[in-house]
């Protein structure tokens, strides 16, 4: 019997949902062939059964194909399409608001929220002149739809904050009034901040790690 089947060669390829879905396999009780099996099921979006029905040889090439397929280093990805919507980066970081470096900070270290941390840095474009373009307002709600944004967009935007060694306390201080900087300081300080400022940057580390992309 033959398996039609699309191999991923780029994280383009793949979503955001994909990954997550691949991160909550127990990949210590998954071992060896059938966590293969498994890696080829959520990257190809083909039913385990149909995996089951490839054969070896090839099973194990695309393991390899989706393996390369992480080993990438994208730069930032500016904009993607989702339902024909085009979503660009941020243009502004320096511009964000106090709500949404908390929702940023809270969830760019956590996958079980990383699309809420992608809708701060992705938004709607709303009008656009050559290379430049605005931006959606922030709308908190709107973050399961990033969960079909492709993978290399996440990836890129991840390793674009770690690469470029983002103060955000130090922004957001220089550009907030008196009452806002004491809420942003009182936030950072807070014991029940599970990322904080402090932890940041560790947090992408072990993002980029999760992800598997040296940071050499």
């Amino acid at each position: 019997m033959k398996v039609n089947i699309t191999i991923p060669t780029s994280l383009s390829d793949i979503t955001l949902r994909q990954y997550k879905r691949f991160l909550k396999l127990d990949l210590e009780a998954l071992q060896g062939k059938f966590l293969n099996a498994k890696m080829i099921e959520i990257f190809c979006k083909i039913k385990l059964e149909q995996v089951m029905l490839l054969k070896l040889k090839d099973s194990n090439e695309i393991i390899d194909i989706i393996n390369k397929m992480f080993d990438s280093k994208p730069d930032l990805v500016k904009s993607f399409k989702i339902n024909e919507v085009e979503y660009g980066f941020h243009p502004q970081l320096d511009d964000l608001s106090l709500g949404e470096y908390i929702d940023l900070d809270n969830f760019i270290g956590d996958w079980d929220n990383m699309e809420k941390a992608m809708n701060v840095l992705y938004r709607p474009i709303t009008a656009r002149l050559k290379d430049k373009y605005l931006i959606d307002e922030y709308k908190l709600n709107e973050s399961e739809l990033l969960l079909n944004m492709p993978m290399d967009a996440a990836m890129s935007a991840i390793f674009f904050l770690w690469n470029l060694g983002l103060d955000l306390s130090k922004i957001m201080t220089s550009c907030l009034d008196n009452q806002q900087e004491e809420v942003l300081t009182e936030y950072l300080s807070s014991e029940k901040n599970g990322v904080g400022i402090n932890q940041f940057m560790l947090s992408l580390k072990e993002t980029l790690q999760d992800l598997k992309i040296s940071l050499n």
